[in-house]
């Protein structure tokens, strides 16, 4: 029986940093969304994934042309979480203090969602392709 030369130490998907460790074990227990996310990215990070696959992963998570990836929602959810109108948390705050926070996380949505942010993820992808 031969074994397939693609199944080797070599081509082992390689674990995750320290960085990268200790960023999503900081992350841990702050709410369960975060922790499904976490673990969303830590799969992402240590699945076997196809040219193709990471191509399609990378657009998914940044570099969409028109806004449809993670990082995109991302933004707009620290936008909602920011703003009193959209999170009832913030209603008991002084109007100073929620339309601080609510400044803030239009900056955050205006930065996190600039076409510029988005472009090395979606270069990165056509790379997979030789464009």
């Amino acid at each position: 029986m031969t074994t397939n030369p693609v199944h080797t130490a070599g081509n082992a998907v390689p674990a995750l940093d320290d960085e990268f460790v200790g960023v999503l074990d900081d992350l841990a227990g702050v709410h369960p969304g975060i922790d499904q996310i976490r673990s969303g990215i830590r799969l992402l990070a240590l699945d076997r994934h196809t040219p193709d696959m990471t191509q399609t992963l990378l657009a998914a998570l940044a570099g969409s042309s028109d806004g449809t990836d993670i990082l995109t929602a991302l933004a707009l959810l620290i936008g909602r979480l920011s703003t009193a109108d959209t999170n009832p948390a913030l209603h008991n705050l002084p109007l100073t203090q929620q339309k601080e926070a609510q400044r803030h996380g239009e900056a955050a949505v205006y930065d996190l969602t600039d076409p510029d942010l988005h472009q090395h993820a979606s270069e990165a992808a056509a790379a997979i392709d030789g464009i």
